[in-house]
This record gives C-alpha cells, structure tokens and sequence, in this order.
C-alpha cells in the first residue's frame, strides 16, 4: 500500500456501521453505482437469505459491526442510514459510506475522515440525514467519463470489460479497508493505488 496520508483529527473509536451505498433492481446490479453493494460479497459469506428487511433496506449484523443496503434509491441513502444509526445509538463517527467516486480513478480506494460529498448525492443525503459530514467515507473509484459522456449517465452504466476484470482486486484491497476502520482505533485517511 503507498499514498498513505492523514488529514485532520478524526474519532479514535473502530467504525460500527458500514453503510453499502446502491441502488435497488436487476437492471443496476452491475452498475458502477453499486459497487457499493458489489463489496457486500467481500465483507462477508452470509447468503442473501440471512440479511433482514429493516431500515429501508436489508441488514445483516456480525459481531460488532453491521452492514446496512439502503433500498431507498441512492439520492435518498440518507433516510436508510439515519433509520440504522437510530436504532443502534451509534454516533456518525461510528458510521462508514462506502460509495462510487467519480474524483477518484479506477482502480484507487480512498478511506477519508469527513470532508464534503464531492457530488455523490448519496454521500449528500446522508449527511443531510445526519446533520453532519463527520463520518467516515470509503471512496471506491470510477474515473470521469471521457469527455463529452454525461456523469450521471455514467455511473449507471456497466464498467469496461478490462475494468471488470481488475474489479475482484479493488474490492479485495476495499474490505481490507473497512475491515480495518472496524477493528482499529482511529484509522488514518489511506489510499490503494492501482499499480
């Protein structure tokens, strides 16, 4: 792992909550969109059966920690979070989004303390649900459309064939991280880098 960087004070308490940011239905399944859901299989071995309706959305708890799928659509992620984080009494800082990140390139996941949506708008709606940006966000790149591609289009769209197939290594190198934001004390801001 290289790029390694702290910004900020961040909380000193393991993450709780681990939010899978995506959007409901077949037909976004394999979506850049969802890759948030996509990391849902690295995280854990549990079938689909296990996970439970609630919160708008499905759970699943292990142990200490509990992975959330909003089913709100992602422009209403918010309302599914706030709902789990309620119901747990956690604190945001207890929270990880996991998301798509147009600013970060294919191939790089960015674990980052706070900061501002950077035009997700599910990463927008949680932070409006929470009253706060001051939870954790684990970024997991799709590049910028190639000019004159429409962003909003893009991120609904299926990832490049060669992109797919680097794809089992990125989610790898993303639960690594958001197992380690749930074991560890105060995580630094980290960041894997596609070699």
């Amino acid at each position: 792992m290289k790029g390694d960087r702290t910004r900020g004070k961040h909380p000193t308490g393991p993450v709780r909550l681990v939010a899978l940011l995506g959007n409901p239905g077949r037909e976004y399944a394999t979506t850049r969109h969802n890759v948030g859901w996509m990391l849902a299989a690295e995280l854990t071995t549990a079938p689909d059966s296990a996970w439970k309706e609630k919160f708008h959305g499905r759970f699943l708890k292990e142990g200490d920690l509990v992975l959330l799928k909003p089913e709100t659509f992602m422009n209403r992620s918010g309302r599914s979070v706030q709902a789990a984080r309620d119901f747990f009494g956690l604190d945001p800082a207890e929270v990880l989004v996991v998301h798509d990140d147009l600013e970060t390139p294919f191939g790089s996941v960015e674990l980052a303390w706070a900061g501002g949506h950077r035009g997700q708008n599910g990463v927008r709606s949680v932070t409006e649900a929470l009253g706060t940006g001051e939870f954790w966000r684990l970024r997991i790149g799709v590049g910028r459309p190639p000019a004159p591609r429409n962003a909003a289009d893009w991120v609904l769209e299926r990832f490049a064939s060669e992109e797919e197939a680097d794809l089992p290594r990125v989610l790898r190198g993303a639960a690594d991280l958001v197992r380690r934001a749930a074991t560890t004390p105060g995580p630094e801001k980290l960041r894997i880098i596609s070699t």
